[in-house]
């Protein structure tokens, strides 16, 4: 089966001993990719700064993200609509909203270490990924 893996996945990937709980054929979402290039650059250690930045390299290479396209931004507003219909704000988890959205629009489950950034989005299958930290 194949699984949208969440950021929260991807950073946690090299850690991750039991395969078990990620799907067959893992893909992820071009907004995953644009929330791990952020990382480097908003952390003043340097230490950190590289880790981040290998976690980027690493996804780049392992991965071809899907395209946040047209059936995505239409996925959207259903995302948007269930977390405001639930009293969450969508702006408030914005990569979140716009990774589920992808989900919805390739019939995906999303896996994902936060299994609560992604509660009320109808229509959204979300498997958690327990976190090894």
């Amino acid at each position: 089966m194949t699984g949208l893996l969440d950021t929260s996945v991807v950073v946690a990937l090299s850690t991750i001993t039991d395969a078990s709980v990620l799907p067959g054929e893992a893909v992820i979402s071009a907004v995953t990719l644009a929330e791990l290039t952020l990382g480097p650059l908003v952390t003043d250690d340097p230490v950190e700064r590289a880790r981040r930045q290998a976690v980027v390299q690493q996804a780049e290479a392992d991965f071809d993200p899907l395209p946040f396209d047209v059936d995505c931004a239409r996925a959207f507003g259903t995302v948007a609509a269930s977390l405001r219909g639930r009293g969450r704000k969508p702006k408030a988890r914005a990569f979140d909203a716009l990774i589920a959205a992808t989900a919805l629009a390739h019939g995906l489950p999303v896996y994902t270490c936060n299994e609560a950034d992604f509660a009320g989005i109808d229509g959204l299958e979300v498997r958690a990924v327990p976190s090894p930290q």
